[in-house]
């Protein structure tokens, strides 16, 4: 399964940016070009992973807005953007995260008390972005019906796991050791790349 995103994973470069090992990839950079065939593997993948009983799809800027787009396209299901720039909006949610490598804010607009999210992203590390998001998200009432991953790297996704009881399904886990990536699939347990 997912046999051209894990070509692709492959082909990646791999840079150190202050000690950590980063890959630069399609869905978690923009670059090289998205192959629209890898893409709609991953939407295959995503819309099945989830029966999207929500009200809203919500993606982190930047690299979840290509997600959720194409979701939105293929189920008719609207989508926000959760933003790095905060635009004052009445109703507007504040959310301050701390990750292993870096801080800040994000400003999530156009939800409400009872509304039902799905949210999409491209990778999950250390999960402290995501952490504050679902966070927020519960402090308003909002309810999360799924959280879709497409590459699940580092200890993030069992953290949140612990701390938040909601199982984040990821697409591909990715390992990085020595400048060499590693891929294992969750739907094919004996898959190690």
């Amino acid at each position: 399964m997912h046999e051209k995103l894990k070509a692709s994973v492959l082909r990646s470069p791999v840079i150190d940016i202050n000690g950590y090992p980063y890959f630069i990839h399609p869905v978690t950079d923009g670059i090289p070009e998205m192959d629209p065939d890898t893409l709609d593997e991953i939407v295959d993948w995503m819309v099945s992973a989830s029966d999207f009983e929500c009200t809203r799809i919500i993606a982190p800027e930047s690299m979840g807005i290509p997600l959720a787009v194409s979701l939105s396209l293929r189920l008719r299901i609207p989508y926000s953007i959760i933003r790095k720039k905060s635009y004052g909006i009445d109703g507007e949610i504040t959310v301050s995260y701390k990750t292993g490598y870096s801080d800040g804010h994000v400003y999530i607009n156009g939800l409400k008390k009872g509304d039902r999210v799905v949210i999409v992203d491209d990778v999950l590390s250390t999960g402290g972005t995501m952490s504050a998001i679902i966070g927020a998200l519960r402090e308003n009432e909002i309810s999360i019906e799924d959280v879709l991953i497409i590459f699940n790297k580092g200890p993030g996704r069992e953290v949140l796991n612990r701390r938040w009881g909601i199982d984040i399904k990821r697409m591909l886990d990715i390992s990085i050791e020595n400048g060499v990536i590693s891929i294992n699939d969750p739907a094919n347990c004996n898959s190690l790349y």
